[in-house]
């Protein structure tokens, strides 16, 4: 199948009780046995859920990987692949990244004693540099979270598996319908779902793809062990969005592409972050790897006053100003005080994300529209 088909199709099947075309919510937390040990396949709801297994087959299928494993957060999902370590292993991560990831990183797992490495990896050679025989894995986002770099994955896979280190690729800002990491070497494929897969703002939920047996059963213990489990509504919802993604995310490029152009000739602006701009440093990169450049830009304003940047987030009335991204509707955020905040303010200045950057997450309403509420907040 092709991506639209399975989109709407992979994992899913009518309800075999009812012919229901819709995957039903099993909204229940157990299951009657007919004897000790001899059930349907399903025991306890933690463990197993029908809507929970169409869900993870159907992620599965978009990212060409054998497993997928659903989680209560895309940090529950974080959380699982980093257990997968002990003390004294070394992690390698770029530096310019989600905030919540590196909070689970050093405030968390860091006590613990796994080792924790940020570097820019936007120049593979970096990655050899710093390789250890400590090290057992290497996390990327690809685009990067705000500054929207690329990273070579193919080249990056290259290196990790000369040196047996697993790779894992956050693909949230990309979402399967734009790049697909396990087919340029990555080994794990991490999402946060509440973004562009369920789409609609109405929902958390990470998730894990990849195709190694071993590392599933692991993943599936610790899932099953430490219950970060979605319930089955949020499963639904969605398994509801995907099957528009192919539709959204194609709206989310056209507009982002015309906010990032518009952006680039406004008098106010002095810097634009969206890798579909031919100066962007990895456009090519991103031609290559990618289907598409996604729907998020990020910009700074002639001045660098914190002060302005504030009164434009604060004058937008269409795009609204929260957290999170990836939703239908176009929303605006300040990393440095929202999404980025646990992240030390010389760290982040270091890395390239100014105090003054605004990130918008371009939604699919009438681009006019949206450009014309830039117009009005910027001025």
């Amino acid at each position: 199948m092709k991506f639209a088909t399975k989109a709407i199709h992979a994992g899913v099947e009518p309800d075999p009780t009812t012919g229901a075309i819709m995957t039903p919510i099993y909204q229940t937390s157990t299951y009657v046995q007919e004897s000790p040990g001899k059930h349907k396949g399903y025991e306890y709801a933690r463990t197993q859920n029908p809507t929970r297994t169409a869900l993870q087959n159907n992620l599965a299928a978009l990212e060409n990987g054998k497993h997928g494993i659903c989680y209560a957060s895309g940090l529950a999902a974080t959380d699982a692949i980093l257990k997968l370590f002990k003390p004294g292993d070394e992690i390698i991560a770029s530096n310019d990244l989600y905030g919540g990831t590196y909070r689970i990183m050093v405030r968390v797992f860091q006590e613990y004693g796994i080792k924790f490495n940020f570097i820019g990896l936007e120049n593979p050679s970096a990655l050899e540099g710093a390789m250890t025989p400590a090290t057992k894995m290497v996390w990327i986002e690809t685009p990067t979270n705000p500054l929207l770099r690329i990273v070579d994955i193919k080249a990056i896979a290259a290196i990790t598996k000369a040196k047996n280190t697993l790779l894992v690729v956050d693909n949230t800002f990309a979402s399967p319908y734009l790049q697909n990491p396990l087919d340029l070497g990555a080994d794990l494929v991490m999402h946060s779902v509440t973004k562009y897969l369920g789409g609609h703002s109405d929902t958390v939920m990470g998730a894990i793809v990849l195709n190694d047996d071993e590392i599933t059963k692991r993943l599936e213990f610790i899932q099953n062990a430490c219950g970060a489990v979605p319930g089955p509504q949020d499963c639904f919802l969605v398994l509801r969005g995907i099957k528009t993604l192919h539709i959204r995310m194609q709206r989310h490029c056209e507009n982002a592409l015309k906010i990032a152009q518009y952006l680039r000739q406004h008098p106010k602006v002095s810097q634009v972050n969206y890798p579909g701009l031919e100066d962007h440093p990895q456009h090519e990169l991103a031609k290559r790897q990618m289907r598409g450049f996604g729907g998020m830009v990020s910009f700074e304003l002639h001045g660098d006053s914190l002060p302005e940047a504030v009164r434009v987030m604060e004058s937008f009335k269409v795009f609204s100003l929260g957290e999170s991204l990836g939703g239908v509707e176009s929303l605006c955020t300040h990393p440095a005080s929202m999404t980025h905040a646990s992240i030390p303010k010389e760290e982040r200045e270091k890395n390239g994300l100014k105090d003054t950057l605004i990130r918008l997450s371009v939604g699919i309403e009438d681009a006019d529209d949206l450009m014309a509420d830039l117009a009005q907040a910027i001025g």
